[in-house]
């Protein structure tokens, strides 16, 4: 069962472990934190039942500070368990790209 579109909002906390060690004095949010957060919206708004197998055409484009606010879109794509998303901040492109699930084996 896939989801229809769906929205969320995260604030980067200035303690989260992601910001540990990447890097001293100049704190960038990872891009695999970014991926990790629409992984988990979209797993959860599917009752944990994918499983992600792929991403492709990922973009990254503009650098993520603590305290900035994400705003995540995902919305379904051509072929069944696949999702197009984007996250923003503020009126700032941040990520987006495509990402490819499988139904979890019962």
């Amino acid at each position: 069962m896939g989801i229809s579109k769906t929205t969320a909002s995260v604030i980067t906390e200035d303690n989260s472990p992601w910001f540990s060690g990447h890097f001293p004095n100049n704190p960038v949010l990872p891009g695999i934190a970014q991926l990790k957060m629409v992984v988990d919206l979209i797993t959860k708004s599917t009752a944990g039942s994918l499983r992600l197998t792929g991403v492709s055409r990922v973009k990254f484009r503009k650098i993520v500070r603590p305290g900035e606010q994400l705003d995540i879109q995902v919305a379904p794509g051509n072929i069944e368990n696949h999702y197009t998303f984007n996250i923003t901040s503020g009126n700032e492109d941040v990520c987006s790209g495509k990402m490819h699930f499988t139904q979890n084996k019962k």
